[in-house]
């Protein structure tokens, strides 16, 4: 049994995978502080001083004004709906899944394409069965006509 799993961790799609899965956390991590740190301030000052991830509405309990949702968590019996971190986590995926995007398009330009399919030999018609032959055939297969 060990020597099977050793045989499947070493099979190359397996490697390749872990590999991508290290690699994209690391790069949603980037992408994460991208958004939080260095788009959505700007967003948010263009947007009257909103901070995105501080959007929230109180479905139950109260709470006084001004309060962050920091504090809102912090609050005993309070139940909050958090739409400002869902903004965030969508603005994220859509970074990602464009930086994505711009990877996979700079790796399809980089793979060999595959080479046109080569052009079908010229046909003629068999002036007497009327099937299609090719052009260099001194009989015709199907009615064994000479041409």
């Amino acid at each position: 049994m060990f020597k099977e799993f050793k045989t499947f961790i070493a099979r190359g799609n397996v490697l390749d995978l872990a590999i991508g899965i290290v690699i994209g956390a690391a790069f949603g991590a980037i992408v994460n502080s991208f958004v939080k740190d260095v788009l959505m301030p700007p967003i948010g000052m263009l947007l009257s001083g909103v901070d995105f991830s501080n959007l929230f509405l109180v479905l139950k309990g109260s709470l006084p004004d001004g309060s962050t949702l920091a504090q809102a968590k912090a609050a005993k019996g309070v139940v909050t709906l958090n739409y400002g971190t869902f903004l965030n986590e969508i603005i994220n995926f859509v970074i990602i899944a464009f930086a994505v995007f711009l990877v996979v398009k700079a790796a399809n330009r980089l793979m060999p394409q595959p080479a046109p399919a080569p052009a079908p030999p010229p046909t003629k018609d068999c002036p007497f069965c009327c099937v299609a032959i090719p052009a260099a055939a001194k009989r015709c297969p199907n009615c064994t006509s000479t041409l």
